[in-house]
């Protein structure tokens, strides 16, 4: 069981798949400092100085002067603002998955479609059968094959 788990963890794919995991998680964190510290103070301010981030609905009785005071305090609380900034991370991470994609594609379409394989068979002339290139009797109707 032990060499088959080995086996299975040292394919190829199973390493790339691992690979692009680490990297994902990586490319999100740069994702959510580039929304949260470039794109959403900028936006704040044009909407009037709002911090989305401290963004939040307290459901509690007790008045709180931010979220964190309120995290602090325990307190029940719908953080809408920080559900915005998640968001915006997704959208900005789906564009840059999209753009990625689309220019393989594109990469893929100018190199052309790879050349089909040969033909490994073909149709017998007497029973329309399919049977091997090389065969000079069919194996369905027995029927002798003129070699090319």
């Amino acid at each position: 069981m032990i060499k088959a788990f080995k086996e299975f963890v040292m394919r190829g794919n199973v390493i790339d798949l691992a690979v692009a995991v680490i990297i994902g998680g990586a490319f999100g964190k740069i994702v959510t400092s580039l929304v949260n510290d470039i794109l959403m103070p900028p936006v704040g301010l044009v909407l009037g100085r709002v911090d989305f981030s401290n963004l939040y609905l307290n459901l509690s009785h007790t008045p709180y002067a931010s979220l964190a005071e309120a995290k602090a305090a325990g307190a029940p609380t719908i953080n809408y603002g920080l559900f915005f900034n998640t968001i915006i991370d997704f959208l900005i991470v789906a564009l840059v998955i999209f753009v990625v994609v689309r220019a393989v594609s594109r990469l893929e379409h100018l190199r052309g479609a790879p050349p089909p394989p040969p033909p490994t068979a073909k149709d017998c002339p007497y029973c329309f059968s399919s049977i091997p290139l090389k065969a000079t009797r069919c194996p369905h109707c027995t029927s002798e094959l003129k070699t090319a």
